[in-house]
């Protein structure tokens, strides 16, 4: 799915407003995910309707607080609005995992249509390989909520990292957190045993 976004430079809904622009980057935060991509505006009144369903359903599916891992999802923001100021006034009330094209890149044109996309709010649903899942996927949602997704998942194919990694993790930090006292108990027993060694020393004198 990266390759989609190749030479782009995508913009991190967070405060820093940081960019991944690099293939690397690009690829761990777009490969082996669902992609979604909301073409929406910020004053459009479908939108203003959707976008808060949209936004809801984006954060149960990704949110630790709803999740205990957060799905494979990724968004990214195509902006249909008429102005930058209104494009950041909109993105400040979505999650900040969302992602989004920055504003003056024609390339949100081409994706229009390549995915056919004539009117708003329209949310494209798309394999990590890039192939189309759902070509409008707004009255699912609407419709499914987060029950949808593993519609999404399954049709995607996903290899599931999400549980491997975390198991990796766990196990680090298990191994991270007992460590230094498996190294002390194991410093202590070796203590013990020399003074053990030498106590036997002087006995036998």
């Amino acid at each position: 799915m990266a390759s989609l976004f190749t030479g782009r430079v995508l913009v991190v809904n967070n405060g820093a407003r940081d960019e991944l622009d690099t293939d690397r980057e690009l690829g761990c935060s777009l490969e082996n995910k669902v992609l979604l991509l909301y073409f929406g505006s910020g004053e459009c009144p479908r939108c203003q309707e959707f976008s808060p369903l949209l936004r809801d359903f984006f954060v149960r599916l990704t949110d630790e607080f709803y999740v205990e891992r957060a799905s494979q999802l990724v968004l990214v923001y195509v902006s249909q609005d008429e102005t930058e100021e209104k494009q950041t006034k909109f993105l400040k009330t979505m999650p900040k995992r969302w992602l989004s094209l920055p504003f003056e890149d024609e390339f949100k044109r081409e994706l229009e249509l390549r995915f056919a996309v004539s009117d708003v709010p329209a949310v494209v649903v798309l394999k990590p390989n890039g192939e189309v899942i759902v070509g409008n996927a707004v009255e699912e949602i609407r419709r499914m909520g987060p029950a949808c997704f593993r519609n999404w998942q399954e049709a995607a194919e996903l290899v599931d990292r999400n549980f491997l990694l975390a198991e990796d993790f766990d196990d680090l930090a298990r191994r991270s957190i007992t460590d230094p006292i498996r190294r002390l108990k194991y410093k202590l027993n070796k203590k013990t045993k020399n003074e053990e060694k030498k106590e036997e020393g002087e006995e036998s004198r």
